[in-house]
């Protein structure tokens, strides 16, 4: 893993944004690396560091069959010679899904449990998983979502020349958009986007990541989970492929793609003014595209029509 990928910032040309008065940029940190991109990349970053400081040769991490986690951890253990293991929600998972697939494929060693069980490990805070050496084991949580995860991600803005008067990201465990709001400035107004029908512990989960928890210059944009998550519909699926067909921007429909129709859905609403210039974060994902297509394709649904990643 470069510790200074090249970051890319795209400005978004439709014709909405030019009848509404809005700049929209899209932050592509999908093209951070093509297995370790994204949030995952900034996530892994302090910790697999971390991990080779205190002498660690294994990353243990938690997920389920599809998780961007599993995959992108199995492949930065692999890109910095470590041993992985990965404990797989479900004991009914498919090893030969494209997600697992590839992480074994990098090395990792899967152990699967079911629900229950999973369940459990999370309340425990993730112990108890037995390991050969576990002196050489170093933990990380379900999604990777730590205060060295949260370092990671305040590192977004870092390659921001312009100012933004709005910087978006969706979130699940909300650590990739607790770093954001740590990283803007303070007249910079951050929107996360839950993949989740969120009750409201959400902005718990968020406070707790903030540098300053007393800070007001972010809010959670709860419309746009499409009733929770994973679940996607055809209506999402066909606005992913005319995004990408217009800018030739891949989406992901559990995470990003949900938060561009969102924000694509509030531009039309005119939530933002006139001359309002937004940049949104591409957290990657796009390798679990494949097991998308393959559940709607069982289904007979409208598939997603662009080059699915690994």
């Amino acid at each position: 893993m470069k510790t200074n990928p090249i970051v890319q910032i795209q400005a978004i040309d439709l014709p909405l944004l030019k009848e509404k008065g809005v700049q929209l940029f899209i932050q592509r940190d999908d093209t951070l690396h093509p297995h370790v991109s994204g949030n995952k990349w900034r996530k892994l970053k302090y910790n697999v560091l971390e991990a080779k400081q205190k002498g660690k040769t294994c990353l243990l991490t938690f997920g389920g069959a599809f998780s961007n986690h599993i995959a992108a951890t199995a492949a930065a253990a692999q890109l910095a010679g470590m041993n992985s293991i990965g404990v797989i929600r479900g004991k009914d998972a498919d090893p030969e899904n494209s997600t697992l697939k590839f992480a074994t494929s990098c090395g990792m060693q899967l152990q699967y449990v079911d629900r229950a069980e999973f369940r459990e490990l999370r309340a425990s805070g993730w112990k108890g998983v037995e390991v050969g050496n576990s002196e050489a084991v170093y933990v990380l949580p379900e999604g990777g979502s730590n205060d060295l995860a949260v370092k990671g991600c305040k590192e977004i803005t870092g390659d921001w020349k312009e100012h933004y008067d709005f910087a978006c990201c969706a979130l699940g465990t909300g650590a990739t958009f607790a770093g954001l709001v740590n990283g803007v400035s303070g007249d910079t107004h951050c929107l996360g986007f839950p993949a989740i029908k969120d009750q409201g512990y959400l902005s718990d989960e968020v406070s707790l990541f903030l540098e300053e928890p007393s800070r007001q210059n972010w809010e959670l944009i709860r419309e746009y989970h499409f009733g929770k998550y994973g679940k996607v519909n055809a209506d999402l699926i066909n606005f992913m492929n005319d995004f990408y067909i217009k800018t030739g921007i891949p989406l992901d429909p559990i995470y990003t793609g949900k938060m561009i129709y969102g924000l694509i859905d509030m531009i039309k609403n005119d939530y933002f003014n006139p001359g309002t210039k937004v940049i949104a974060i591409h957290t990657g994902g796009l390798q679990g595209n494949a097991g998308i297509n393959m559940r709607l394709s069982k289904k007979g649904l409208q598939t997603l029509n662009y080059p699915i990643s690994n």
